[in-house]
């Protein structure tokens, strides 16, 4: 680098002095639309924090001269939205559920409503198409632990199921493996068995001894043909659908340890039509009865 500075031949521009690897830098000045555009950009910024909210502070950010809050706006664009659906919500929140189907505009506007609910608060358990994982159920398919109606997914969505709520649904399988109530062979047989009643047992004998185990253990809920009860939350075992993955492994997990998975109670986190529309949302999937 040298600090002499001359007049570049070609351009007619004078240097700075400062070359790397033979290239000599020119000092030319910035194009004068260039400077013009960098300092009315300044000048703007000056006005927007002026007349814009944009310095935090102690207790809050600066307000503007202007007073605007995008806050503000959003909220006055939702009232403005609630305002223009106050018909149908109202008709919605009077109309017994049942008795929606028979409103088309009504079952409508409810199912767009419930997509909505369903898309915020239960995707992330359900998935975005109600498909389930492991542990959270297929809400596509006909196989419901606490029944498919209306008023039973409507039960299910207000209470929840093993939340905090006094109404929650609530069903407590026993950890036969975890409470020492049944031994390794015996919880081996029982899952042997319980493969039999959707026909992928392979061990007979093991099956002839858990169908004693399965009656004196797990019948009381199930069924002595393990087809389920609704009204006690217990699956039905033949249909070969499964909350928690149907390998044996699985199955002898489940009796183990009995699972107990918790769904969150909405009555009195969404409102009462937005919990309406999520039955009636629910329902359409494809598994309501």
């Amino acid at each position: 680098m040298s600090d002499k500075r001359e007049i570049d031949e070609v351009t007619g521009v004078e240097t700075t002095g400062h070359t790397w690897d033979g290239i000599k830098e020119l000092n030319k000045p910035l194009p004068k639309w260039w400077l013009m555009t960098f300092y009315a950009s300044i000048v703007w910024a000056i006005g927007y924090m002026i007349v814009y909210p944009a310095w935090p502070t102690l207790n809050g950010y600066t307000k503007g001269i202007w007073g605007y809050s995008q806050r503000a706006t959003v909220s006055e664009e939702l009232q403005g939205a609630k305002a223009a659906q106050a018909t149908f919500r109202a008709a919605l929140e009077k109309t017994p559920l049942a008795e929606v189907k028979n409103n088309p505009d009504l079952l409508r506007f409810a199912m767009v409503g419930g997509a909505s609910a369903f898309a915020t608060n239960c995707a992330p358990c359900h998935g975005r198409g109600a498909q389930g994982f492991a542990g959270y159920p297929n809400l596509n398919d006909d196989a419901w632990i606490w029944g498919g109606s209306l008023a039973d997914i409507e039960k299910t969505i207000l209470y929840g199921i093993r939340s905090a709520h006094n109404e929650t649904r609530r069903s407590d399988m026993p950890k036969f493996g975890t409470d020492g109530m049944l031994t390794p062979d015996q919880i081996n047989d029982a899952a042997e068995f319980v493969l039999s009643l959707s026909k992928r047992a392979t061990d007979q004998a093991a099956v002839a001894r858990g169908a004693k185990t399965f009656a004196d253990q797990c019948a009381s809920c199930h069924g002595p043909e393990g087809k389920g009860n609704p009204e006690l939350g217990a699956p039905n075992l033949t249909a070969d659908i499964w909350l928690y993955g149907g390998k044996k492994t699985d199955i002898v997990q489940s009796i183990v340890t009995g699972r107990g998975g918790a769904m969150p109670a909405w009555d009195g986190r969404l409102d009462p039509v937005t919990l309406k529309s999520l039955a009636i949302y629910v329902h359409s999937l494809g598994g309501g009865k």
